[in-house]
């Protein structure tokens, strides 16, 4: 089969991959509009970006609207950006401000009005010939590679910022939204890779190479959006945000501990609040609460959320996320440990001590344990 032909076909099964996944995440129904709004348009984006390889130029205006057309691959990573942002915070909204990631695409747009969008007394044919050797050409190669390198690096580091807030402030032993975040990050730097390389190939004499780079470029593209589709068929909902005006424990530590003017009576005071909080976690068992928070526990002991944060996460030397799920195995010991009760199954456990998922309750059971729930129940 002719290469063009295979690219092609390929091309075009991914643009309509591609606007079906952005019409389900249209009108799927879900609490985080914005964010399946702003992927939705990642996808628009996209698939106008896999157009190119099967649009046919005609005439000089024609190849002015396909010069166009291929700037706007500049909206991609600006668009995962926000994308990105509204998941993992609950209460993110687009402002005026984020009018700056439209920079790049004005730009470059600007430049190629004089020497490119203006010159349409040369013919098509003579001015497709240089067209890959002109500036303009070379200055939007080496913004798309500024430009990516700027968003994927920003987004690792919201990435990194969740995680690190999440273990600090939420008990829900789910992580799905990190893991589900972090996987597409990782398959967008691979893919875009091929297509650097790919760019790269453009002008070296490796034509064939290059012709065939292309059709991997369209395969990867086709793939990475029927994975998106099952991933989103199988989690419609986009998962649980946090509140971006969350801090660090690191960050809220020297204003705490300002407050306490003598060093023993902080250390007398930490003691106190600790053996509380562990006599308040024995007796009342909060974390049998699957969406327990370091919020709604603060509200239960009656401790400012800062204060308890520290507490735990700086004193304690335990993210909140581990502190919790260490009483919600200590209850699942004691049950596994119950003779009376021996009829219960692993799920049935995990359930009733506040884990939702099996894999997560195993991880952290072998984490304390260096069992698992079955072999520590069988070592009985």
């Amino acid at each position: 089969m002719d290469r063009i032909i295979l690219l092609q076909g390929i091309a075009r099964i991914s643009v309509f991959v591609s606007l079906l996944m952005a019409f389900f995440l249209l009108t799927v129904k879900t609490e985080n509009k914005l964010a399946n709004r702003l992927f939705a348009w990642f996808f628009i984006f996209s698939a106008i970006d896999l157009s190119g390889f099967f649009i046919e130029v005609g005439t000089r205006n024609e190849l002015n609207l396909e010069i166009f057309r291929s700037t706007a691959c500049l909206f991609g990573m600006p668009l995962f950006y926000l994308f990105v942002l509204a998941v993992c915070y609950s209460d993110f909204r687009l402002k005026w401000k984020h009018v700056v990631h439209l920079l790049p695409f004005l730009l470059i747009n600007l430049v190629f009005i004089p020497r490119i969008y203006l010159s349409t007394n040369i013919d098509k044919d003579s001015f497709a010939a240089t067209l890959n050797q002109m500036p303009e050409i070379y200055l939007i190669q080496i913004l798309i590679e500024f430009q990516y390198v700027f968003y994927i690096v920003s987004v690792f580091l919201i990435l990194k910022k969740y995680r690190e807030i999440y273990l600090e402030n939420y008990a829900d032993s789910s992580t799905a939204t990190y893991k589900w975040l972090f996987q597409i990050t990782c398959v967008f730097l691979i893919a875009h890779s091929i297509v650097a390389l790919k760019n790269v190939l453009r002008y070296s004499g490796f034509r064939e190479i290059f012709l065939w780079t292309n059709v991997l470029v369209g395969a990867i593209a086709l793939l990475i959006t029927c994975w998106f589709i099952m991933k989103a068929l199988n989690h419609p909902e986009l998962f649980r945000g946090i509140n971006s005006k969350l801090q660090l424990t690191k960050d809220i530590l020297p204003e705490v501990e300002e407050k306490t003017a003598s060093k023993n009576v902080q250390n007398d005071a930490i003691s106190i609040q600790i053996s509380a909080l562990k006599q308040y976690m024995a007796e009342k068992e909060p974390f049998l609460d699957p969406s327990l928070t370091i919020q709604e526990l603060a509200n239960q002991i009656d401790i400012p959320v800062r204060e308890l944060s520290v507490l735990i996460n700086h004193h304690m030397d335990q993210h909140f996320f581990d502190f919790v799920n260490e009483h919600r195995i200590q209850k699942a010991m004691g049950i596994l440990k119950d003779q009376s009760r021996s009829q219960l199954t692993v799920l049935e456990i995990l359930y009733e001590v506040g884990f939702n998922s099996k894999s997560s309750f195993n991880t952290s059971f072998k984490k304390h344990t260096n069992l698992t729930p079955t072999a520590y129940r069988n070592a009985l």
